[in-house]
């Protein structure tokens, strides 16, 4: 290690985002002096009503525009220490957890699904869908167990629609080849309608549960009401045979 690196070394903290607590990754400096990756102050700004320095907590009137650091970016790509992650043996994929599809050995946990690749990646191996170009675009989930479902054996693409005509998953492919005079749907549009349909149908049995309810109430209570009546005419019989004795 050089007397450069050495140094550089020493200053992790200044290359670390304290949004994400990684080193800064197309890092963007605010007119208040601090440093942040470009996603997570983007991220970070976009969830507030104002934005404010996440360090210093300086709030800007006018959102600043961001202007990726060019020369501080060179310098952490060339002297880019490991992010900091937690131990390894937190890591390491135990039951119930999804599995990383590229580590070697022993696997580590995944923390994210790509439905692009259609593959699942631990945090180092999922680095290069944040900096390579080629694969920002792709399209991350939480990790998913079941990747294989939502693959089109046929094409080898993602089912990113639903045929409602034959009520099936489908790809782009599978829309334009084998359903292209039926009636599609993103999947999202689908999920949305399902949930909303789901939301009026449970909303339609608690109702029903309601009804249910206050008949039953007023069912007991008839009956309570018949019992009173049964017992009040009854003593009213004893009574009138009391005194026809006398």
């Amino acid at each position: 290690m050089t007397m450069a690196e050495a140094q550089l070394g020493g200053l992790q903290d200044e290359f670390t985002c304290l949004v994400c607590l990684y080193t800064l990754n197309d890092p963007v400096t605010i007119p208040c002096g601090h440093n942040f990756c470009l996603k997570c102050l983007t991220d970070c700004w976009d969830q507030s009503q104002e934005c404010s320095c996440p360090q210093c907590r300086h709030t800007f009137t006018t959102r600043p525009e961001l202007n990726r650091n060019t020369q501080l970016n060179e310098v952490i790509k060339r002297y880019k220490r490991p992010r900091l992650s937690p131990p390894l043996s937190q890591n390491y994929a135990g039951p119930g957890d999804v599995e990383c599809d590229f580590c070697t050995g022993k696997k580590f946990r995944a923390v994210k699904s790509c439905l692009t690749c259609m593959a699942s990646y631990c945090q180092t191996h999922l680095q290069p869908h944040y900096e390579v170009a080629a694969l920002k675009h792709h399209k991350l989930v939480d990790p998913d167990r079941n990747l294989k479902e939502k693959f089109c054996g046929k094409y080898q693409k993602s089912l990113e629609m639903f045929c409602r005509t034959d009520k099936t998953f489908i790809c782009l492919m599978c829309a334009v080849n084998e359903h292209n005079s039926h009636e599609k749907s993103a999947l999202e549009t689908e999920r949305e309608g399902k949930k909303k349909q789901l939301v009026e149908t449970q909303s339609e049995i608690r109702k029903r549960l309601e009804d249910k309810e206050k008949k039953l109430k007023k069912t007991r209570s008839t009956v309570e009401e018949m019992k009173v009546g049964g017992i009040k005419m009854t003593l009213h019989i004893k009574e009138r045979g009391e005194k026809v004795k006398e």
